[in-house]
């Protein structure tokens, strides 16, 4: 089966499960296949997730491929294949986490819709519908978020500050590399 018709089954799959449980079994099956599988991550879109993630997911597209020396193009392409999102949706997903987890500190939405990097109140309230079919109050309680310690340690999650340091982009290494 080809890469999207993977793709669409497992979305119809996430779709149709009937509790996050059962959405976090088959995304946790699909990351085990897929690790076992072997396929090496480029370094350029390593660097594009940690800077995405140091960010905040308030990092442009464009951008990460002018520090990759890819184009545009190349990038989504290369990310998609990778990681099975777009760097827009991934980037989307984390500047969304950190806004889930303030509201769940009992932060006010519109401070973390500003905080996040959202348009307004009603930029925020669609991403936490489209992301969990919930209202932000609704999410603000909801037990899933108690599981984030496995899936982001304090040390690295979008919500905890980070330092502003960032890796060196690969296309920073190479033209280093060619100095030298």
């Amino acid at each position: 089966m080809g890469g999207r018709a993977q793709r669409a089954c497992l979305w119809a799959d996430l779709r149709a499960a009937g509790s996050w449980a059962k959405r976090f079994a088959i995304a946790q099956a699909t990351l085990a296949r897929l690790d076992g599988a072997g396929r090496a991550v480029d370094p350029e879109i390593a660097f594009c997730w940690r800077r995405m993630v140091a960010d905040r997911g308030r990092v442009r597209v464009e951008r990460l491929a002018a520090e990759t020396g890819w184009s545009r193009k190349r990038l989504w392409s290369r990310f998609r294949a990778q990681t099975g999102l777009t760097p827009k949706r991934a980037a989307r997903l984390i500047r969304f986490d950190r806004a889930a987890h303030r509201l769940a500190a009992g932060h006010r939405t519109a401070s973390v819709a500003a905080d996040c990097g959202y348009t307004d109140q009603s930029h925020l309230h669609r991403d936490v519908m489209t992301f969990t079919g919930m209202t932000p109050a609704a999410l603000a309680v909801s037990p899933f978020l108690a599981v984030d310690d496995v899936a982001w340690p304090p040390s690295t999650h979008p919500a905890h500050d980070v330092s502003e340091h960032h890796d060196r982009s690969p296309r920073a290494r190479r033209t280093d590399a060619t100095r030298a």
